[in-house]
């Protein structure tokens, strides 16, 4: 690929990640405009709208690896579980338009598997906490994960419905999870006092 043609693509992904981000329904034209390039060199490397959300999705994930990459996972599986769930949730929070407008314009297997890998990383913690007795292991694995990715989504839903504040929702979403992942019949702990053996 050309050098000015693979300047034009990451142009054109940075925009939509930017537009999508503060407007779901933010127009192609928009998205071209803010990427300083005509509808036509858009339309050459993204055909459709759809394609366009989903590079746009593609990059923003790629992004935060590196803010998840630096989560500590090490220490008691619950602290770390909070840790990673707090930096999950900045980047839902941060990309929750971006999220809705996915949700809108890809199928939901598209959606899924563009959250593979940060599913990957979500499960290695998971399959730790339960290897030490303090994550239930009498569900699913997977429906575990997707409860987790639901809560998450769904905060960032009620955020946009006007319905929470953006500034509650990770204590909301670490205990509602914490609270799902807790074995049958043990006490849920508090997640701002679970004790973190790394420290």
């Amino acid at each position: 690929m050309r050098a000015d043609a693979q300047r034009n693509i990451d142009a054109i992904t940075a925009a939509a990640v930017d537009c999508l981000s503060r407007d779901p329904d933010a127009s192609v034209n928009e998205i071209a405009k803010a990427a300083g390039v005509g509808r036509v060199t858009l339309y050459g490397h993204f055909p459709s709208r759809a394609d366009l959300v989903d590079a746009a999705a593609v990059r923003a994930i790629a992004d935060g690896a590196a803010l998840l990459d630096a989560v500590d996972l090490d220490g008691e599986p619950r602290a770390a579980l909070t840790r990673l769930v707090e930096a999950s949730w900045q980047l839902v929070n941060r990309f929750r338009s971006l999220l809705l407008a996915a949700q809108q314009t890809l199928p939901p297997g598209r959606i899924r598997s563009l959250h593979s890998e940060p599913a990957d990383r979500m499960l290695g913690l998971l399959e730790r906490g339960q290897a030490a007795g303090v994550f239930r292991t009498d569900l699913p694995n997977p429906w575990l994960i997707s409860v987790i990715q639901n809560v998450m989504h769904g905060a960032a839903d009620e955020i946009n419905a006007g319905r929470l504040d953006a500034t509650d929702a990770a204590d909301l979403i670490s205990a509602t999870i914490l609270a799902a992942l807790t074995p049958p019949g043990r006490r849920v702990p508090a997640p701002t006092r679970v004790p973190d053996d790394s420290a």
